[in-house]
């Protein structure tokens, strides 16, 4: 056996062809473990994202091993192979401004039932029922050698991805994907109610799709070690400290680009400092990160003059009180007992393009519901850095996504350009007072957001529905944004260019503006110091609501002329 191998192994390509041609699983092994790097490296040429090529390194291959009987020339392997990478890139590349690629990699929580069209479904159902029908229909063509490798190699990988189902869910899984039977029908053969038989197989998918998660993520790692790109980054990774973690975060990530911005320039700009979520009826802790962050962040680093790349996996819902919960679902041990997360593999790919080319990543929910930034990463160990509210530690890849929220949100650097102060200054107030007036086009459904916050947070007051902890955290949140806003309006009007009577009267407004911003803070000073973060004081007794009440009526006030002030900005520009 051994020599077998060593002879395998000092064949030439034309003879390993002819090899692989005849039958040979070998044979075609020894090509692809040749020349699977070269492969890989033309393929990520031309795809931009790491995940992307490798799929089409693996649908070429596939390919290759459907059509190697009609490669004539066979000491031309590897170009053979080229070209098949080019044609598919290509096709792939014509879709892309058509519709977003799905790709057998990349796996969505699927929806609905299994009576409906498996496109409606997760990918991984569709690419099993097809994979399951080709063999029906090529199982005629046996005498077929290429043939044959394809349907081996198939069901090599899927046996493999199976590998994790107990018996009877494996029974169950290939009765209905590969021999394509009903669940009625496996009901009656295995003696199972149809109730049973949907258990099953719905326990039996998410199995394999988590599998198939851990297999893509190893497949990941092991395409940067055949390719020699094995490596450990790590940045500098120093923050400031901020209430808004979203804001800490994105300071650093400006500061990466050479920028010389201060933190209350970052949260202005980006309209951080001037934002207000509210989640009625308990004020719940939630409320300040309670905004659509792919559409705020994205239009905020605009004005800073950055591009951002995104990889979106969030999930709709609120989620709980970290504070308030149960110590057994916080921590590393609880992580272990949440899913893979389906965007691991987009998201590891962009987090290790941005920190090689310098720059940190912004990531939410690492450990918990909050803004962080990784900073470094280790290939071998298969390990990130992050600085999460102050914590520096590592956290595993496939722990990235099982967090409390058991979410993935990064965002990297892209590219810089040119934006004058002028037009940084008009984008950042226009986005505020969209915020303030309800103009914001992607608004979640619990929170209310703008000036009419103040309305449902003092409904909830009044209702005396409020919950402690959550509503000390937005007082401090809100607060100290408000003082990062007088600070941004201030430095604004210092650095106007005060050539002719408009730029003297919008630097004079900007000053009258930050006053009201700096009281508006100190009404916020007035609420902290009734209900302290994290105990929360008592803000459901009779005299802690009037107090609200009255603190919060100065408060919208405040932030009502704060608003008219901005649009009188807003026009001398």
């Amino acid at each position: 056996m051994q020599g077998a191998v060593t002879d395998i192994k000092e064949m030439n390509d034309a003879d390993l062809v002819k090899e692989a041609q005849s039958g040979s699983r070998e044979a075609f092994g020894e090509l692809i473990r040749r020349h699977r790097s070269k492969v890989y490296g033309y393929a990520r040429s031309m795809m931009r994202e790491t995940h992307a090529a490798e799929d089409l390194v693996q649908d070429a291959l596939i390919r290759a091993f459907l059509h190697l009987g009609k490669l004539v020339d066979v000491e031309r392997f590897l170009p053979w192979v080229h070209r098949i990478v080019r044609n598919q890139a290509m096709t792939r590349l014509r879709k892309e401004g058509r519709r977003q690629e799905v790709t057998f990699t990349s796996l969505e929580n699927g929806a609905g039932s299994f009576e409906e069209e498996p496109e409606k479904w997760n990918r991984l159902d569709y690419v099993l029922k097809r994979i399951s029908q080709s063999m029906e229909a090529e199982s005629r063509k046996a005498d077929i050698p290429e043939e044959r490798l394809m349907r081996m190699e198939m069901q090599h990988v899927l046996l493999d991805i199976i590998s994790c189902l107990k018996p009877r869910e494996r029974q169950v899984f290939e009765a209905h994907f590969f021999d394509q039977l009903s669940p009625q029908e496996i009901a009656r053969q295995f003696s199972l109610s149809s109730a049973n038989v949907y258990q099953i197989l719905s326990r039996s998918r998410k199995k394999v799709i988590q599998e198939r998660i851990r297999i893509t993520v190893d497949s990941y790692i092991q395409t940067r070690r055949d390719w020699g790109k094995m490596s450990k980054m790590i940045l500098t990774a120093e923050q400031e400290a901020s209430w808004c973690t979203a804001g800490s975060v994105l300071h650093g990530l400006v500061q990466a680009t050479d920028q010389k911005q201060s933190l209350a320039m970052v949260m202005g700009l980006t309209g951080l400092a001037f934002r207000i979520n509210v989640l009625p009826e308990n004020v719940h802790i939630a409320g300040p990160t309670s905004f659509d962050f792919a559409d705020i962040f994205t239009k905020g680093m605009r004005n800073l003059g950055l591009n951002v790349r995104i990889v979106n996996g969030l999930t709709p819902g609120i989620g709980e009180n970290t504070n308030l919960m149960d110590e057994s679902k916080k921590g590393p041990n609880a992580m272990l007992k949440r899913d893979i997360h389906q965007a691991l593999p987009k998201a590891l790919d962009l987090i290790q393009q941005s920190l090689d080319r310098g720059y940190p990543v912004m990531a939410w929910d690492l450990c918990i519901p909050e803004f962080g930034i990784l900073y470094g990463y280790d290939d071998e160990q298969k390990v990130l850095y992050f600085n999460e509210c102050g914590r520096k530690d590592t956290l595993p890849y496939e722990n990235l996504g099982r967090g409390v929220m058991e979410e993935i949100f990064v965002l990297a650097v892209d590219s810089t350009f040119d934006l004058p102060f002028r037009e940084r200054a008009r984008g950042a107030l226009e986005m505020i007072l969209d915020h303030y007036h309800g103009r914001e086009t992607k608004i979640p459904a619990e929170a209310v957001k703008g000036l009419a916050a103040y309305d449902a947070w003092i409904a909830a007051f009044r209702n005396k529905t409020v919950e402690p902890n959550g509503n000390a955290y937005n007082i401090v949140v809100i607060g100290e944004s408000r003082k990062y806003a007088a600070q941004f309006l201030s430095e604004l009007a210092r650095s106007w260019d005060r050539s002719g009577e408009a730029d003297t009267k919008a630097a004079s407004l900007l000053m009258d503006a930050s006053e009201t911003y700096r009281g508006l803070g100190e009404a916020f000073d007035e609420l902290h110091m009734l209900f302290p973060y994290p105990q929360g004081g008592e803000p459901n007794d009779k005299d802690g609501v009037t107090q609200a009440v009255s603190l919060l009526e100065k408060a919208k006030m405040l932030e009502t002329q704060g608003a008219r002030q901005l649009e009188d900005i807003l026009q001398t520009l």
